[in-house]
């Protein structure tokens, strides 16, 4: 039997929603950015999304987010692809966005659909593609109804696919049934943008993911890809069950930026787990039920405790 085809993937397979690192006075740690980004990739991703949800994109200004993508972009840019957040509800906005992440070096633009402002289906085609039409990158379309509101439609996806630039998108919509549909009826790269449903996605016909659980078991998630292409979706099957209780931790109270910080600092990889208002930091409770989920993963030794500030 030959092997299975291994489908395009324009930002790669496996990337994280990369948090964006803090000291204790909520002063953006570029030195820890860096660290961040060189231990994801060591760690089975090959793209990054920086300056996302979160990335905590909404507050971070404009010299903090250019700053940002250029320490990454000089860590693991020759390793991994780097995707800039350009999302912002205001086109205006996002356009700038768009242009300084494209001067910073950025490989792609994740493009978000406007939330809070809830426009219309043509609104919100017009508004990704004045942001894409900016710079000279590939986009993929970022499709998150629950934080933004509103869901991009069919009909709205067959216009996007028309533009050249728009090339994917990352579904967070948690509609798996519509995934093989869509892929067929828009030919767009479709990345998983739940961890808990990544194998259900490539099942439908996605590529690749685009998740939060990967700061801590990016080797996983890159291992049940690579079993999934191979066709071996036993083992698939296996690496999924064990990252659920990493995905569950990390995502179940909807506070993603707040447990992967709470991951980084449990691994080492950061000192401090500080964000900016409104979000605040987990509590010593909650990260060691983080502790907790990646020992039971495998990938911490279950004695450790926490040794490092808050």
């Amino acid at each position: 039997m030959p092997a299975p085809a291994v489908p395009a993937r324009p930002f790669g397979a496996v990337l994280t929603a990369m948090v964006t690192p803090m000291t204790d006075a909520g002063e953006v740690d570029l030195e820890a950015a860096a660290r961040v980004a060189t231990y994801l990739v060591d760690h089975g991703n090959d793209g990054l999304v920086i300056s996302g949800t979160t990335g905590e994109s909404p507050t971070t200004h404009a010299p903090e987010k250019g700053d940002l993508l250029r320490v990454v972009v000089d860590a693991v840019g020759d390793r991994a692809t780097v995707v800039a957040g350009a999302c912002s509800p205001d086109t205006s906005h996002a356009v700038r966005m768009a242009v300084q992440a494209e001067e910073a070096g950025a490989d792609g633009l994740l493009v978000v659909t406007p939330y809070y402002s809830r426009p219309s289906q043509d609104g919100l085609y017009r508004h990704i593609t004045t942001v894409a039409d900016a710079a000279s990158l590939p986009v993929m379309v970022y499709d998150v109804p629950g934080r933004a509101g509103l869901r991009i439609a069919p009909e709205t996806y067959d216009r996007l696919a028309a533009h050249e630039a728009v090339v994917a998108t990352k579904d967070a919509t948690g509609d798996v049934a519509s995934v093989a549909a869509m892929t067929a009826r828009t030919g767009l790269a479709w990345y998983c943008g739940d961890d808990s449903l990544y194998l259900a996605m490539l099942a439908q016909g996605a590529v690749g993911h685009v998740g939060v659980a990967s700061h801590a078991v990016g080797d996983l998630f890159a291992a049940l890809t690579t079993a999934w292409d191979e066709g071996d979706h036993a083992r698939a099957l296996e690496l999924m069950r064990q990252i659920l209780p990493v995905a569950d931790a990390v995502n179940g109270a909807g506070a993603q930026a707040v447990m992967a910080k709470a991951a980084m600092q449990v691994l080492g990889v950061t000192t401090s787990r500080a964000l900016r208002l409104p979000n605040v930091a987990a509590s010593d409770a909650d990260t060691e039920g983080v502790r907790a989920a990646l020992a039971a993963a495998g990938v911490l030794d279950p004695e450790r405790t926490l040794q490092t500030s808050r």
